[in-house]
């Protein structure tokens, strides 16, 4: 009698948002887990996003969501610091301009604030820390950041958040300018994910090894 083939891990990200996880499941391809997202568990509650750092956010959101599902978790939080509006948004990017959540508001008031700004001065960087929790209650971190500047109005149409005004000098393009496969390797994102899939990997050959 043919044997079935054993299970694949389970791998849950605590997020809703859409642009967010079409990064993190290309990210993800090559690590044999079956990946499933908030959506999949819609009796789980959004948790409070109220730390005062993105570790705490990052962390809250892994350890509650891995606690209610019971599958290995990774969430994340990121944001945008601009120095010349003393690292603001930070941990408010998301709702800069206030609720619900709006990328559109949140630019234009990003725009407003940096109005007389000079193009020297208008540096900036995306962070990203990733939490990755086991419903045992382990809990990793991985982090990553992209330096770069804030233009003085939009270009391109991909990406999403404040990607249409993150500038990278190097690439003379925004984030939004491209795509998911060459925004990747350089993003705060893709580059704190590099540093979680190793982590991932050891937790999964660990759960292997207790089979």
């Amino acid at each position: 009698m043919a044997l079935e083939p054993a299970a694949r891990p389970k791998l849950l990200m605590a997020s809703r948002n859409k642009g967010k996880l079409l990064e993190l499941r290309k990210l993800l391809e090559e690590i044999p887990v079956d990946i499933l997202t908030a959506a999949d568990f819609p009796w789980l509650p959004e948790v409070a996003e109220d730390g005062q750092t993105f570790q705490e956010n990052a962390a809250r959101k892994a350890q509650e969501t891995a606690r209610g599902s019971g599958i290995l978790t990774i969430a994340d939080d990121s944001g945008l610091e601009v120095d010349a509006l003393g690292g603001q948004p930070g941990i408010h990017s998301a709702r800069f301009a206030g609720e619900p959540a709006d990328d559109t508001r949140n630019n234009r008031k990003l725009l407003e604030l940096l109005r007389d700004v000079p193009p020297s001065q208008r540096t900036a960087r995306f962070i990203c820390t990733i939490a990755v929790a086991t419903p045992a209650g382990e809990l990793y971190f991985a982090r990553g950041a992209c330096e770069g500047i804030i233009l003085e109005e939009p270009r391109g149409s991909g990406g999403f958040g404040y990607d249409p005004l993150f500038y990278i000098p190097y690439l003379q393009k925004t984030f939004a300018e491209l795509s998911v496969e060459e925004k990747n390797p350089v993003s705060h994102r893709g580059r704190a994910l590099q540093q979680a899939v190793t982590i991932i990997r050891q937790l999964i050959k660990g759960e292997d090894k207790n089979d």
